[in-house]
């Protein structure tokens, strides 16, 4: 049976999956929720596990200490940037996760952490702010996404614990890592999926646009909806 870690910031976000999965089973693990349960001949993990980088990384380390599934997927909601092409309620794809505001700032501006020399993980390639996801992988995604979706996008996305609240915070940060979409947490999964050695995937729900905040604009039970049929999908195809 294989086994997949599926991985959101709130509940909210796996509210539906957690419906659909056969003989679930709800545990509290440190104070995050996890629900185990199966679709088919696919083991399903569900793990809400707090918001931003650090509740991420975390209760990525508890799970993975003890056990390590076939492929971690992100799942949540994202904003767009207004260059991506994306509108509400689409699916995106990271190709790439991206600390975007880990560095340092400087008379010239703001740089990477590769400023301050220290790598994030160090091995036969160093990883500074930038952590790649497997090109494979990507392109399976996006096949079994893209069937019927033409509002889906692939590319880079960025991570940061102070969203970009104003347009123009947005466009820096769109521009520097020619991003689609912002989030709080992929890149420290895509971390710790690294220094584990684990396959990783993640697919969001656009709930809003970067732009100057206007949460009345939102749409967050729509993207959390898209993101999650979009991991149904996937979970389907990956145990075949």
């Amino acid at each position: 049976m294989r086994e997949i870690l599926i991985i959101s910031a709130t509940e909210f976000e796996q509210t539906e999956l957690a419906q659909r999965l056969e003989s679930p089973i709800n545990q509290v693990v440190v104070g995050k929720r996890w629900v185990t349960g199966t679709r088919g001949n696919a083991k399903v993990r569900l793990v809400a596990g707090g918001l931003g980088a650090v509740n991420t990384a975390h209760a990525l380390s508890c799970v993975l200490q003890s056990q390590i599934p076939e492929l971690v997927l992100q799942v949540g909601i994202g904003g767009a940037y207004p260059t991506s092409g994306l509108e509400l309620g689409a699916l995106a794809v990271a190709t790439i996760e991206n600390y975007g505001d880990l560095g340092v700032r400087t008379r010239e501006g703001w740089q990477s952490s590769a400023a301050i020399g220290i790598p994030l993980v160090r091995g036969s390639n160093d990883f500074y702010n930038h952590f790649p996801l497997d090109d494979a992988l990507v392109l399976w995604a996006q096949g079994v996404l893209a069937k019927g979706n033409s509002s889906l996008r692939v590319g880079p996305f960025v991570t940061v614990q102070e969203c970009s609240g104003t347009i123009e915070l947005g466009r820096e940060r769109c521009e520097r890592f020619a991003a689609i979409c912002e989030n709080m947490e992929g890149a420290a999964a895509a971390h710790i999926c690294r220094l584990f050695e684990v396959p990783f995937l993640e697919v969001r729900g656009i709930s809003n646009m970067v732009e100057d905040r206007h949460r009345d604009a939102w749409d967050i039970p729509g993207a959390a909806a898209a993101a999650q049929e979009a991991a149904w999908d996937m979970i389907g195809k990956f145990q075949a």
